[in-house]
């Protein structure tokens, strides 16, 4: 192979993969073809806070800012929890989060106010379970139910703190399953008898109508004291 040639196909192939990076780049914060025809619909455009408020229906709190293409609350920042102005019953979330050292935040669904109990959401669990406070209890680990049921440990695999995760919530009629990464590490009926037990030693056992029994609720970004930033916020309606 000549000079010319070697050269022709260096060329080439810096060309294939600066277009790939490209590509890359260009998915953040939209969905593709193939998932617009499936149903998805973006919760973030990666420009503007349009689509959440507060849990009292007011504007996003100047704690939260928007850069980078990611939706970001700074630690200290005390942006509060912000939640979607749409509420979903049946439906596939998934969404990408990059939290700091020693953090603690969450993303709650069937968010709602009850009865009895407040304002409350099912929390799939956010935080780095090396280095946070709150790392005694399974229940209170990353991918976990929060303070009623554990992910799988076994099959959870977390990247560091500082790095992006993706999650993946998928709650039709009872079922609900925890996503990490591309794995799957809780499943639970709700109504169960394993879920009613679990939740009567939960923190919320008192709640009325019973704690993750809601059939629809808003979808909620918890500000929890800690740097944490959401990128690529996607559900679907199933």
């Amino acid at each position: 192979m000549n000079t010319t040639t070697h050269r022709l196909l260096f060329c080439c192939l810096l060309a294939g993969l600066t277009s790939s990076r490209c590509a890359v780049a260009q998915t953040a914060n939209a969905l593709s073809p193939k998932e617009s025809k499936n149903g998805w619909v973006l919760l973030f455009d990666g420009k503007s806070t349009t689509g959440w408020t507060t849990p009292d229906g007011q504007p996003v709190p100047a704690g939260w800012v928007v850069k980078d293409g990611t939706l970001t609350t700074e630690k200290g920042a005390k942006g509060g929890d912000i939640v979607s102005t749409n509420q979903y019953a049946n439906f596939e979330l998934q969404l990408d989060y990059n939290l700091e050292a020693g953090g603690n935040s969450g993303v709650k669904y069937f968010y709602t106010k009850y009865e009895t109990g407040g304002r409350l959401g099912m929390e799939y669990q956010l935080l780095d379970d090396k280095l946070a406070e709150d790392n005694k209890k399974e229940n209170h680990l990353t991918g976990s139910f929060y303070d009623v049921m554990p992910p799988n440990t076994t099959l959870k695999k977390a990247g560091e703190a500082g790095q992006w995760n993706t999650i993946r919530i998928v709650a039709k009629g009872q079922q609900v399953e925890h996503w990490l990464n591309g794995v799957k590490i809780l499943e639970f009926t709700r109504g169960s008898a394993p879920f009613t037990a679990a939740v009567a030693q939960s923190k919320f056992s008192q709640a009325v109508p019973a704690f993750g029994t809601v059939e629809k609720g808003h979808i909620l970004l918890q500000e929890h004291g800690s740097t944490i930033s959401f990128r690529n916020i996607k559900i679907k309606t199933l």
